[in-house]
C-alpha cells in the first residue's frame, strides 16, 4: 500500500481513538435542599421532573426541615454544595442575613408575584399558607364547643387535656406564641404576654408538645387531642382522609406561612439554580403546589373553584393574612427557645 493511501486510514484511525478515548460529559447535577414527607414527594414525582427533561440536568433533592437546611448551609460556609435552599420565611430570613443566599436575576415572573412573596433581592416564596388554630368539628359540636375566635381561646379552661402544640422551636409554635402575644396586647417587640398566656392558661391544657406536625396530625386522627395549631393545608390533608378537622378564623388573623426559595451563595451561582427559581414560580408549577395546600404567590395563576377552597388565593385572601416581623423575631428566637423550654414545655 503506498502512503498516500495509508494516510487517510491512519487519520481516520486516529480520530476514532480520539474520540473513543474521549470521556463522555457529565450531566450536570442541580443540588436542592427542601421539605421532607408529603413536600419531597410533591418535589420528586411533580415538580422536579419536567425541570430536568427541560434542562438536561439532574436535581439530587437533599430532604430536611428548614433548621436542618439552615445548619448545612452554616456548616458548609465558604464551600456550598448546596445550589437552592428551600426553607420557612422565618429561617430564610437568617439565611440572607447570614450571607447564605445570591441575588436572583430579573425576570417576567417576579413581577407577577404577590408583594407579600418578594422577602428580598436574594429570596422570594413560592407558596404561601397559613397557620391557624384547627379543631375537631364532630367533638367540639358534641360538647357544645364553639370554634376558638381567638388566639387566647386556646387558654379557654374547656379545652383541658384536649390541646396539643409544637414547641417554639418550630415556625408554627412560633407563630401561635407570637399571634397569643398579640391576643394579650403584645407582639414582637413584646412578648411577656405571650409567655405569661402559655404559662397560666394554655399549659394546663397541653397534653403533649409533639416534636413534629405529623405526630399532631396522629392525635388528631387517633382522638386523643381535639385542638391544635397547624398549617392549614395539613387541614386539607386531614380533611381528605375523612377526618372531622376545620380551620378556625381567629379575630387577630391567620398567620401568613411561606415557603421560600433561594440561590445558594457560592464562587460561581449556577444559571440552573436562577432557572430552578423561575421553574418554582410559573404558572403551571404554582397549580401543582396548590394542590399541595400551598397557595400561589404568582397572581397569574389559575385554580378552579374547588382548587382555591383549600389555599389562600386570590389578592382579597393573600392580603388577610398576618405577616410577622421577622428581623425582630430572629434577633430574640434564640432567646426566646431557651425561654420557651424553661418556662413552658418543661
Amino acid at each position: 500500500m503506498d502512503r498516500p493511501t495509508l494516510l487517510p486510514i491512519l487519520g481516520l484511525a486516529l480520530g476514532a481513538a480520539l474520540l473513543l478515548g474521549k470521556p463522555a460529559q457529565a450531566q450536570q447535577t442541580l443540588y436542592v435542599a427542601g421539605y421532607g414527607g408529603s413536600f419531597e414527594r410533591m418535589m420528586r414525582e411533580r415538580i422536579i421532573p419536567p425541570f430536568e427533561q427541560a434542562n438536561n440536568l439532574r436535581v439530587e433533592y437533599v430532604a430536611g426541615q428548614s433548621t436542618a437546611t439552615l445548619a448545612k448551609l452554616q456548616a458548609q460556609r465558604g464551600q456550598q454544595e448546596l445550589d437552592i435552599a428551600i426553607v420557612d420565611d422565618g429561617p430564610m430570613y437568617q439565611a440572607v442575613q447570614f450571607g447564605f443566599c445570591a441575588p436572583i436575576e430579573a425576570s417576567p415572573v417576579l413581577n407577577d408575584l404577590y408583594p407579600l412573596a418578594r422577602l428580598d433581592e436574594k429570596a422570594v416564596a413560592f407558596g404561601v399558607g397559613a397557620t391557624v388554630p384547627v379543631y375537631n368539628e364532630r367533638v367540639f359540636a358534641e360538647k357544645g364547643w364553639a370554634p376558638p375566635a381567638s388566639w387566647a381561646d386556646l387558654g379557654n379552661p374547656a379545652f383541658r387535656g384536649q390541646l396539643a402544640l409544637l414547641g417554639a422551636a418550630s415556625t408554627t409554635g412560633l407563630h401561635g406564641l407570637i399571634m397569643v402575644a398579640r391576643a394579650k396586647g403584645g407582639g414582637e417587640a413584646n412578648i411577656d404576654p405571650g409567655f405569661a398566656a402559655f404559662r397560666s392558661e394554655i399549659r394546663p391544657n397541653v397534653v403533649t408538645f409533639a416534636p413534629s406536625a405529623p405526630k399532631i396530625e396522629e392525635l388528631l386522627q387517633s382522638g386523643e387531642i381535639s385542638l391544635s395549631v397547624l398549617s392549614r393545608s395539613r387541614v386539607t390533608a386531614l380533611r381528605a382522609m375523612g377526618l372531622p378537622i376545620a380551620a378556625a378564623t381567629p379575630k387577630e388573623g391567620p398567620v401568613a406561612l411561606m415557603t421560600t426559595i433561594c440561590p445558594v451563595a457560592k464562587s460561581t451561582v449556577s444559571p440552573a439554580a436562577q432557572a430552578f427559581i423561575r421553574h418554582m414560580l410559573s404558572p403551571e408549577m404554582q397549580r401543582i403546589f396548590a394542590s399541595g395546600g400551598y397557595g400561589p404567590v404568582n397572581r397569574t395563576t389559575q385554580l378552579t373553584e374547588k382548587e382555591a377552597e383549600a389555599v389562600p388565593f386570590g389578592a382579597e385572601a393573600v392580603n388577610s393574612l398576618v405577616t410577622l416581623d421577622w428581623p425582630t423575631i430572629n434577633r430574640q428566637r434564640a432567646a426566646w427557645t431557651q425561654r420557651w423550654n424553661r418556662e413552658i414545655e418543661r
